[in-house]
């Protein structure tokens, strides 16, 4: 019988998934140096050796059905760039992007857990295994958003991808939705409109305009109509409809859709790597502690 004792013991030793020690285990009666074998014939325990490094490099990717109704943008990491360039990498990635949209995982933990489009018979998360352990790198599938449209799903991918941004259009055509696509990706907008910012967000900023206005020096009552005036630099800024559009300054993204009877429903922006602490490298010290 397999223990859950047993299962733990082979995960702390070789770093591999709980479920893959199970199976191996399963596979030797149980025996622990045939399992730590096996795990290592698979590449499984080297991969797993290398998830303790930091992955903060990779792609964003995205893709849209033929029918261009539903689209995904994901963003998969790896540790170096380099690796970024690599065709079995790429590949890799779009059938991310595919899978999130042909099985419509519901999060990561799900989407690992499916049947691979990419290798039907192993999951997702089997094939990025064998990746990290075939390309040498730890590599991990951050995050994915998808979109149905009643209208039209479009994307864009800037920089070899380092930006992916997706967008969902109730009313439109492709021309607008690719405009208001570079729009996001050189204006980086958090939020669609200004209803949508989270209340405590918004009190947050009046609160910082109105010290910014009485440490100019005044009084709190005029203070508080300045911030009333001042908070709408604040949306130009943050609502995807009242920024101006890069194109034609003079116009905001919300008149340029009001001219072409178009309306956005959400968009996703992802900036490869945002948020992830990059490990700064010191080739000198590793070259030291090598020789010690």
């Amino acid at each position: 019988m397999i223990t859950a004792s047993l299962v733990k013991d082979l995960r702390e030793k070789t770093g591999a998934g709980m479920m893959d020690c199970k199976k191996v285990l399963t596979e030797t009666d149980g025996d622990m140096e045939k399992a730590i074998e096996l795990l290592r014939e698979r590449g499984i325990a080297k991969a797993a050796k290398k998830s303790g490094r930091i992955a903060a490099e990779g792609l964003v990717e995205a893709y849209i059905s033929e029918n261009g109704k539903v689209g995904s943008v994901v963003e998969v990491n790896s540790e170096t760039d380099f690796v970024a360039k690599n065709e079995e990498f790429k590949t890799f990635v779009m059938n991310v992007a595919k899978q999130v949209v042909d099985k419509n995982p519901k999060d990561v933990e799900e989407l690992l857990a499916q049947d691979s489009i990419e290798e039907p018979g192993k999951t997702v998360n089997e094939v990025l295994v064998e990746k990290i352990a075939t390309i040498g790198e730890n590599m991990n599938i951050r995050r994915f958003a998808r979109f149905e449209s009643e209208g039209l799903v479009e994307k864009y991918i800037h920089g070899d991808g380092k930006i992916a941004v997706l967008v969902n259009m109730k009313k439109g055509t492709n021309e607008v939705a690719k405009d208001v696509c570079m729009q996001i990706a050189a204006a980086r907008p958090e939020f669609l409109d200004e209803a949508s910012v989270p209340a405590d967000r918004l009190e947050k900023e009046k609160e910082i305009l109105k010290a910014q206005t009485m440490n100019e020096g005044k009084p709190e009552a005029i203070a508080e109509k300045i911030v009333q005036g001042r908070i709408g630099k604040f949306f130009g800024e943050v609502c995807l409809l009242d920024q101006a559009f890069v194109k034609n300054p003079d116009m905001k993204i919300s008149q340029l859709l009001k001219e072409n009877n178009s309306e956005v429903v959400e968009f996703a922006r992802f900036e490869k790597g945002e948020g992830l602490e990059k490990k700064e490298e010191n080739f000198a010290e590793e070259v030291m502690s090598q020789l010690k």
